[in-house]
């Protein structure tokens, strides 16, 4: 099993329990394609260093979880289509 961490930016129109069903959205496609969640660190709200779809702030995360090696490419297909996230990117952590 391979380390990775997925930073998440979310919209900052979302409401509280409207992040909160994104995030278990994408705890649950972790888990669906053989991973397991073992932290999520959460930024809160935060200014963009650039401006994003006429957004200034947004919210962010950071979910670390373990998987194969296919894990993080089945997960970006499908964060990308969710329309709370404004960016993604996953990278594998070394050991």
């Amino acid at each position: 099993m391979n380390k990775y961490e997925l930073a998440v930016v979310l919209s900052a129109k979302l409401e509280d329990d409207e992040r909160a069903a994104a995030i278990e959205k994408i705890k649950g496609y972790i888990t669906r394609f053989g991973g397991t969640v073992t932290n999520i660190d959460e930024w809160g709200k935060k200014k963009l260093a650039y401006e994003i779809q006429k957004m200034k702030e947004a919210f962010y995360y950071f979910i670390q979880f373990e998987g194969n090696s296919d894990t993080p490419n089945e997960l970006e297909s499908h964060v990308r289509i969710m329309e709370q996230v404004i960016r993604y990117l996953c990278v594998k952590q070394e050991a």
